[in-house]
C-alpha cells in the first residue's frame, strides 16, 4: 500500500502520483554494457587472457546487478503526490523520510531540464514555499506535469 494513502485525509483529491525516471537505472545499464564487451572480447582471445576476459564480464555484470537493485528500492520507495491541499514527498522504506507543503505555501516551482532531460521527459524539481523550501527533487518523470499539477489551483 502506497504511504499516501495512509496519510491522504477523506476530503482531498488527487491530481498527480509521479515518481523517479527510468533513468535512474543508468549506471546499471553503463554496467551491463561493459559487461557484454567483456564477453565479446573474451570471445576473440585465447589461454589466460579469455580467462581474465570472462572474470571481468562476470565483475562487471554483478556490479550492475547490484547497482540495479539499488536504483529499483530507491525509485519503488519514492512517492510523490500532489492532491488539492498539498505536495507529499517520500523517500525509504523502513527508514523513511517525508516532505509536505501546503499548495497554499508555494511561491514557485522551477523545473530544469538538461538535453537528455528534454529527449527523455525527466528533471529535477525544485519547489520553493514561504519560509523555506525543499532540496531539489532530482530525476522526477514528467517534471512539467508535477509542476502543472501544483501549479493549477
Amino acid at each position: 500500500m502506497a504511504y499516501y494513502t495512509k496519510v491522504i485525509q477523506p476530503d482531498e483529491n488527487v491530481r498527480y502520483v509521479g515518481g523517479l525516471h527510468w533513468t535512474i537505472y543508468r549506471n546499471a545499464i553503463l554496467l551491463a554494457v561493459v559487461a557484454v564487451a567483456a564477453l565479446i572480447v573474451c570471445l576473440g582471445v585465447s589461454g589466460d587472457q579469455q580467462f581474465l576476459a570472462l572474470i571481468a564480464a562476470g565483475l562487471f555484470l554483478l556490479l550492475a546487478a547490484v547497482s540495479f537493485l539499488g536504483a529499483w528500492f530507491v525509485r519503488i520507495t519514492t512517492e510523490i503526490v500532489v492532491n488539492d491541499r498539498r505536495i507529499i514527498h517520500k523517500v525509504g522504506w523502513i527508514a523513511r523520510r517525508t516532505e509536505e507543503m501546503n499548495i497554499t505555501k508555494v511561491e514557485t516551482v522551477d523545473v530544469s531540464q538538461g538535453i537528455g532531460g528534454r529527449i527523455f521527459n525527466y528533471g529535477t524539481v525544485a519547489i520553493r514555499g514561504i519560509g523555506g523550501g525543499w532540496e531539489p527533487l532530482r530525476r522526477v518523470g514528467s517534471p512539467l506535469e508535477l509542476r502543472n499539477a501544483i501549479v493549477v489551483g
